[in-house]
């Protein structure tokens, strides 16, 4: 009886690596609408919920939102554009353009998205009188946009060009040297706004963090399946041909039975999962299946090294 190795044509095997070629590396159409739907939801967050309510936790957006305040003539997106412009060129000036990268447009994006959002978006006062509804949403929206723009590799720009800088020229911890900066916006706060406003703020800058490793942690989220089956070439076969993804094949002994068993573990999306329990309660409802949640994955077919 054939392997399913000695099954497979040449077509088929080129089929997969086509396939996890995809996988590895978003398409550039898929990259660059993942790219503008992220800074659309962080310049959303800024329009909607921090600016209206003087929510200055860090970065280019919490700098803008300051000096906003103290220019009160100039929308925050003027000063995001004054900022980000001066960050793009200092990036040009002292970092390479292929370190860059896209951030550069991300930069100048996140300001045009803005500028585009106080325009249709108006707000002079808050959306709600609820300020901790308002906080989370302010927190909420920028750091799906963010984690998903940090998802496939990119950037929003900003403060970021100058942790490039500060780590290609300076002795500094860039965490260290951000989170003074992040500190030093949300101090203003505290003067410009009061007390209540500051420790807002301070909420913000905590719960961001959070939020974007969350995101990120669920976006990224794999299951790693291991199944026990009386016919485990059925089952990789599934795996490939259907699904097309492989599976580790470890020789073990039932505890119990004593019998010699195939064990396959494979790593697949929440989808997939999903269809192979199907395929198993179908085809092989006797078969033993774990499944456990991973949210990193680095290899072939997920994430590059």
């Amino acid at each position: 009886m054939q392997t399913l190795q000695e099954q497979l044509s040449e077509q088929e095997i080129e089929e997969a690596e086509q396939i996890s070629r995809r996988r590895e590396k978003p398409t550039r159409t898929r990259f660059f609408l993942v790219l503008n739907a992220g800074l659309m939801l962080s310049a959303l967050g800024i329009v909607v919920f921090k600016s209206p309510n003087h929510f200055a936790m860090g970065g280019t957006s919490g700098v803008s939102i300051v000096l906003s305040s103290l220019f009160p003539t100039y929308p925050v997106s003027t000063f995001m554009w004054i900022i980000n412009g001066l960050l793009v060129v200092l990036g040009l000036v002292f970092l390479d353009k292929k370190t860059m990268g896209w951030t550069v447009y991300s930069s100048l994006a996140l300001s045009g998205y803005t500028m585009v959002f106080e325009w249709l978006i108006p707000l002079a006062q808050p959306l709600t009188n609820d300020t901790l509804l308002e906080l989370a949403f302010a927190v909420l929206l920028p750091a799906i946009g963010s984690a998903l723009v940090f998802n496939i590799g990119a950037s929003t720009g900003g403060t970021d060009i100058l942790a490039m800088i500060l780590r290609k020229y300076s002795p500094l911890e860039i965490g260290k040297a951000l989170l003074v900066v992040d500190a030093s916006v949300v101090a203003s706060a505290f003067v410009l706004f009061g007390p209540r406003t500051g420790l807002y703020c301070v909420l913000g800058l905590i719960g961001k963090s959070f939020v974007v490793d969350t995101v990120i942690e669920s976006v990224n989220q794999r299951k790693v399946c291991t199944v026990i089956s009386e016919d485990p070439e059925r089952v990789l076969a599934f795996l490939v041909k259907e699904l097309h993804r492989t599976a580790t094949i470890r020789e073990e002994r039932g505890g119990f039975s004593g019998r010699r068993e195939q064990v396959l573990v494979s790593v697949l999306s929440r989808s997939e999962a999903k269809q192979l329990r199907v395929f198993l309660r179908d085809n092989d409802p006797g078969a033993f299946i774990t499944i456990v949640s991973s949210s990193e994955i680095v290899g072939r077919g997920f994430r590059g090294v």
